[in-house]
């Protein structure tokens, strides 16, 4: 279905129910609005059209009633709740134009009775979502009443309702001093202090969380803060917060954590007690490991809090070590996303979310360059930069894609947020062009071309832009991209072929005016800064149109100038004039509907026309009939045309009515705000001024001090000055007597030094002496053995020459011996054959053999017993020899014998 047949068809339906509360009418509705949540609305009220306002600011109507049923209600609080969940345009124009924020607090407020009302916890729940990071004005007639039931509401045992009345009062307390005073100044604070302490043991973490985040709003810089967040306790809080933050219990609450650590690092003594966190390098790779999930919303909450971080003494060396120190250098380049598998360098990941399309992750995109920067800042700074070269060999061409101009420029958001990402890509070449070597490496990739071609860009969509001239708007994104990428432009001139001809060429175009203009008048101060350092490059030059600078400058200044006055003068108007007291519209301004006199003066014209018709037909009684008729036919004819244009004409003033009146109710309304807060003001005024009369009395005790102190510190300095004098003569005696304690102890170390060397040379000495003694008296000893030696060999050479001719004399009886034995052998052989001759000559043979046999039994041991004699002389042979000459063995005594 469409969605604008689809509108209409609410829009019917919403008159209908409100001219018959029947229950035709009122399913009828539902129906609408359940069709209408089913299409996809994503910028509906982006463009101020009047059929949208008008169906939107009727179910506001419906909704806020009280007597509209709580089933309706709840279809139109859904349909709201999608549609400011469906872009920033439209929960930006549901949060400034239709004050969604007050019909929801109405709600809560017509249904506080039942706090666990389904109805009011969708409400509470939609309006948590719907707040968060916006800000909401304590002027506002409902937030008092809303911040009473959120204080009254936290003590419920229901976590479905303590959960989004701690996440609503988290959004509102969030940077909102007003808010955080009243709150401080009721009577119950103290009671509400100690429910969220007791909240911070609940078993739900994203209670915790929302207990942290409203406790850290209202006392981080007092007292109360500072026994609660000590040194103890936040280091269980650290951990806590990384936890919920890599885990998860939800997106939300994961947006929680994140927002309470960078409130928290916020605080210098909290921010040291996290430099110091041991556990923080893990932590910190874990959430790192975040940047390669799919999801944008995710990804832009961790480098939010990585961006946060960066500004902490210690940490952005931190996490530059953390991205760094994983990269190794592929032959791929990872700047497309989709291409590839998981990253799993954190570095690849922020060049990916760096480099990704801007229609899905503009805050990832812009959050990830501005982490770049502060990283390779600190890289520069360390003076670490060849770690990085391959990692630039990624980057570099990825940046340059960005640089590119965009195929179609036709949309100004689209080109809004490109310049704005240009913007970025310009500051991290900037920073890289502080170093020679990296500048070197960007000239590489840049050309003279590619910068001119996106200054023209620029340029000419800032000269065809309507919008006026303004801080904010379209034309100072232009002006900001437009003088980054002329400083850029500068740093290459001499390191880029033509770039210093493209450059110079630039500056003397007067559209070059408008940027420069806009840069020298704007509040920022590095805009100026930067605007001067181009005007001081193009001030020399012939063509630079230095004339219509200067008028363009004045004309912003006086531009300002009525801007200023006209705001004064409505808010003096706002203040002076009383104002009736109305009831709150939600209807906001639909453009094109505004009540002028031209509708008038057409209804009078064609009243006279009627008129003269009339008396024309009393003049022309005396005319036949036939001609009146004919005049009377033209007439009607022309009064039937003329009917038809005034029915339209009525009906597009009726419509127009109906708007002024809905126009002139939302002005009453603001008027009554603003008259409201100009009373508040007005008592803080007076406040003001009696606490400044308070002070001048103080200012006058405190002068005449100030002059006591002075004449004091008069004297004190004369003194000191004598005292200096003193001073710096015994700084002089202290200096030559630290030179002689110096030389001093080095004669003293030498010293020592030569008397352990002499005590250690008395020692060997001593020791060589006692040696020598010693191997004096081994000697003497040696030599009288050696000749006691000598005269033994001598005594036992004679014995053996004596026992070697007893041993000849023995070796020839042996020999005697064995030659009778012999014989002996024989003769027993000629008698054992002759034996069986006769048996007497057998006797007598056996008896002579038995004698025989003794007598060789005898000759035996006689001889083993010169055996075991020679064996003895042998040995003492070779000893002898062994002792003589150590060389004669048993061997050689053996063949001598």
């Amino acid at each position: 279905m469409d969605v604008t047949i689809c509108l209409k068809s609410m829009l019917l339906a919403i008159r209908q129910y409100k001219n018959n509360r029947s229950t035709v009418n009122t399913s009828q509705l539902q129906k609408q609005i359940h069709d209408l949540t089913g299409l996809q609305c994503s910028k509906l009220l982006a463009f101020g059209q009047v059929l949208p306002s008008e169906c939107l600011s009727g179910l506001l109507e419906v909704a806020v009633d009280p007597k509209t049923s709580q089933a309706l209600t709840s279809s139109i609080v859904s349909l709201l709740a999608k549609l400011a969940t469906s872009d920033d345009e439209t929960r930006e124009a549901l949060h400034s134009s239709y004050n969604l924020t007050g019909a929801l607090a109405s709600i809560i407020h017509s249904n506080r009775a039942t706090p666990e009302d389904p109805l009011l916890v969708q409400c509470l729940q939609v309006l948590q979502r719907f707040t968060y990071s916006m800000r909401i004005s304590h002027c506002v007639s409902f937030l008092d009443d809303l911040l009473a039931f959120l204080m009254q509401n936290i003590k419920s045992r229901n976590d479905d309702i303590i959960k989004p009345c701690l996440g609503l009062m988290a959004n509102l307390c969030r940077h909102n001093l007003s808010v955080q005073t009243h709150i401080k100044s009721q009577s119950n604070v103290k009671a509400l202090y100690r429910s969220l302490i007791d909240f911070l043991a609940h078993n739900s973490l994203t209670v915790v969380i929302y207990a942290l985040s409203i406790l850290t709003s209202l006392t981080l810089n007092e007292e109360e803060g500072q026994k609660l967040f000590n040194a103890e306790n936040i280091h269980q809080t650290f951990p806590l917060i990384f936890n919920v933050t890599v885990n998860g219990d939800g997106s939300l609450t994961r947006n929680y954590a994140v927002d309470l650590l960078v409130d928290l690092v916020k605080n210098p003594k909290i921010a040291d007690y996290l430099a110091n966190y041991k556990l923080l390098p893990a932590c910190l790779t874990e959430v790192f490991g975040l940047l390669h999930c799919k999801d944008a919303e995710t990804a832009a909450k961790v480098l939010e809090l990585l961006v946060s971080l960066c500004p902490v003494t210690g940490l952005r060396k931190l996490l530059c070590e953390t991205v760094f120190r994983s990269f190794k250098p592929r032959r791929q380049p990872a700047g497309k996303r989709g291409g590839q598998g998981k990253v799993s360098e954190p570095c690849l990941a922020l060049l990916q979310w760096a480099t990704g399309p801007l229609h899905d992750t503009e805050r990832c995109c812009l959050q990830a360059l501005h982490l770049l920067t502060e990283l390779f800042e600190e890289v520069i700074g360390a003076g670490t930069t060849s770690s990085v070269h391959s990692y630039l060999e990624l980057l570099l061409p990825a940046l340059v894609g960005i640089l590119q101009v965009p195929d179609s420029t036709e949309e100004e958001q689209q080109l809004k947020k490109h310049c704005v990402r240009v913007g970025r890509v310009v500051e991290l070449l900037l920073v890289l062009c502080g170093e020679e070597e990296l500048k070197s490496l960007v000239s590489q990739q840049i050309s003279s071309k590619l910068c001119s071609s996106q200054v023209e860009l620029l340029l000419s969509s800032s000269h065809s832009s309507s919008s006026p001239v303004t801080d904010s708007d379209l034309s100072q994104v232009y002006a900001e991209a437009v003088l980054k990428l002329l400083e850029l432009m500068s740093h290459l001139k001499q390191h880029v072929l033509d770039m210093e001809t493209c450059f110079y060429r630039i500056l003397q175009d007067q559209r070059i005016v408008t940027p420069l203009s806009l840069a020298m008048t704007s509040q920022r101060r590095e805009l100026v800064q930067s605007a001067l350092r181009i005007l001081f490059e193009a001030a020399p030059l012939p063509d630079f149109p230095s004339i219509i600078l200067g008028e363009s400058i004045a004309a912003n200044n006086a531009y300002r100038e009525a801007q200023r006055e006209s705001e004064l003068s409505v808010k003096r108007v706002a203040v002076q004039e009383p104002l009736p007291s109305v009831k709150l519209s939600t209807v906001p301004a639909a453009p094109g509907c505004k009540v002028t006199n031209t509708t008038k003066q057409t209804i009078d014209s064609l009243i006279e026309k009627l008129h003269s018709g009339l008396e024309l037909q009393d003049q022309m009684k005396d005319v036949h009939m036939s001609e009146v008729i004919d005049v009377y036919e033209q007439k009607i004819s022309a009064l039937a045309s003329k009917e038809s244009r005034l029915e339209d004409l009525l009906e597009a003033k009726a419509l127009a009515l109906a708007q002024a009146d809905r126009l002139l109710a939302q002005y009453r309304c603001q008027r009554a705000q603003a008259e409201a807060e100009a009373r508040k003001l007005a008592g803080l005024l007076q406040e003001s001024e009696r606490g400044k009369e308070a002070l001048q009395g103080q200012l006058g005790e405190q002068v005449l001090e100030v002059q006591r102190v002075r004449q004091d510190m008069q004297r004190l300095l004369e003194h000191n000055a004598r005292m200096q004098a003193v001073s710096d003569e015994h700084q002089t005696l202290k200096a030559s007597y630290n030179q002689l304690l110096n030389r001093y102890n080095d004669t003293e170390r030498l010293l020592k030094e030569l008397r352990s060397a002499h005590g250690a040379l008395t020692q060997m000495s001593e020791g060589l002496k006692k040696n020598y003694d010693a191997l004096r008296l081994q000697q003497e000893r040696t030599l009288a053995e050696v000749a006691e030696q000598d005269k033994l060999i001598r005594g036992q050479q004679a014995d053996l020459k004596d026992k070697e001719d007893t041993i000849s004399d023995l070796q020839g009886e042996l020999t005697r011996q064995k030659e009778q034995a012999d014989e002996m052998e024989e003769s027993i052989s000629i008698l054992r054959k002759e034996l069986n001759k006769t048996e007497q000559a057998r006797k007598d043979a056996s008896i002579k053999a038995s004698s025989l046999e003794l007598q060789k039994s005898q000759l035996e041991a006689k001889l083993q017993k010169k055996e075991e004699e020679l064996s003895k002389n042998m040995h003492m042979i070779a000893m002898i020899h062994s002792l003589s000459s150590g060389k004669i063995n048993t061997d050689t005594a053996n063949v001598s014998l």
